[in-house]
């Protein structure tokens, strides 16, 4: 096996560089742990930036790829396939009783929901209202269309002229969305907690009041769940907890458990809008990826991971809340379920950075803000080991 410095110059050499990678290189993984080429150990809460929501190589998870390689990888969805039919009625079943369509990532998900709730809102309602609402710090993916809709100027820098027909307005801010409504509108674009932008929550009434006036105005309401849906938030999917239903959803990230793929649940009467030939995706939804989806969500409904992240959630959170408490550097923890995070008075990057030294793996969410979203399946013991190892990083920082 290569040594990480061999594995980092070919990197240099044949990668398009394109992540600020960190000088690891990660080779096998095993529940909430993953291991380096060197053999070090981390504590992983980062899990992939929130997709190992099974953590690394959960044996039903193994067995589910072990047993479909075996019998079919890829069909085309010109043809019925099995497994994908069964991952939507469950998706189906289990949310607000849409229809499913499956693609490869967030990105492709979010698209879709573009393109559906334009074509929609031209059949429905007039064929000028094609403006997509998003919000302000808001992270929806890189394609030209999710840059667009992204309200963080520096993922679309060098890449103008972007597409048209986009809106942004401040996140959690009801008025502003209730103005920014006009003939044009077709649909609201939102995050029900922002991930990248720092891992913030609305307020209480944000989401029912964009709800209420979606549905007053005739507006789409699209919730991108991509971060913050499959039990993330202590909830199977983050709309949940505001009591209210989108007209379209879309997953990616934790439905797969590590394999790549993404979905848009849509209202049966607005998903109609799409016929053949109207959107398709080669890859999306293969007897593979689905088989191994289904497993990963029925092993988040049967051990009930949703109210463990919840649980353990609470519990990581009171923690941060403790360090927020004694560190000057420390300016608020939040969060839910296991999306969570530290915001501080300092750069977030140099903490990470200690915090891989010393075999713990976090995020940042912006320039000021820790995230962690560890494996749904972490334990009490192993989130006292990660306080343990950020605890003295951020000691090191009290003058």
């Amino acid at each position: 096996m290569s040594t990480t410095d061999e594995l980092i110059a070919q990197a240099a050499r044949y990668l398009t560089n394109t992540y600020a990678r960190f000088p690891v290189a990660l080779a096998k993984g095993g529940g909430a742990r993953v291991w380096d080429a060197e053999g070090k150990v981390y504590l992983d809460f980062a899990a992939g930036i929130a997709v190992d929501v099974l953590g690394h190589c959960h044996p039903k998870v193994v067995q589910a790829i072990r047993a479909q390689a075996e019998t079919l990888l890829h069909v085309s969805n010109l043809y019925h396939v099995e497994p994908q039919i069964r991952l939507a009625r469950v998706l189906s079943d289990q949310s607000f009783g849409g229809k499913v369509f499956f693609c490869n990532s967030g990105a492709e998900a979010n698209e879709a929901a573009i393109k559906l709730a334009r074509r929609y809102a031209k059949a429905r309602w007039s064929s000028d209202r094609y403006e997509i609402i998003c919000t302000q710090d808001s992270f929806h993916g890189r394609t030209m269309a999710t840059v667009t809709a992204t309200g963080q100027p520096k993922y679309s820098q060098g890449f103008e002229p972007l597409l048209p027909g986009f809106k942004h307005i401040p996140f959690n801010d009801l008025p502003a969305a209730e103005r920014a409504i006009d003939s044009r509108t077709c649909a609201m674009l939102v995050e029900p907690i922002q991930g990248e932008g720092g891992v913030r929550i609305p307020d209480d009434g944000y989401l029912p009041g964009l709800r209420r006036l979606c549905s007053e105005r005739e507006v789409l309401l699209i919730l991108d769940e991509v971060q913050t849906g499959m039990g993330r938030t202590g909830r199977l999917f983050g709309y949940e907890h505001w009591g209210i239903q989108p007209d379209i959803m879309t997953l990616a990230k934790g439905l797969g458990g590590g394999l790549p793929i993404g979905a848009m649940v849509a209202k049966a009467t607005v998903a109609d809008a799409f016929v053949p030939g109207s959107h398709a995706s080669t890859f999306g939804g293969n007897p593979f990826v689905t088989t191994v989806a289904l497993t990963v969500l029925t092993e988040i409904l049967d051990a009930r991971l949703s109210d463990h992240a919840a649980k353990i959630g609470a519990y990581l959170l009171e923690r941060l809340r403790q360090l927020a408490a004694r560190y000057p550097v420390v300016k608020e923890a939040r969060g839910k379920g296991l999306m969570l995070a530290l915001e501080l008075t300092i750069p977030a990057k140099p903490i990470v950075e200690r915090c891989l030294d010393h075999g713990l793996l976090i995020l940042v969410a912006g320039d000021q803000v820790l995230r962690f979203v560890p494996p749904l399946i972490i334990s009490e013991t192993e989130v006292d080991e990660a306080i343990g190892i950020l605890d003295p990083v951020l000691a090191e920082y009290v003058r």
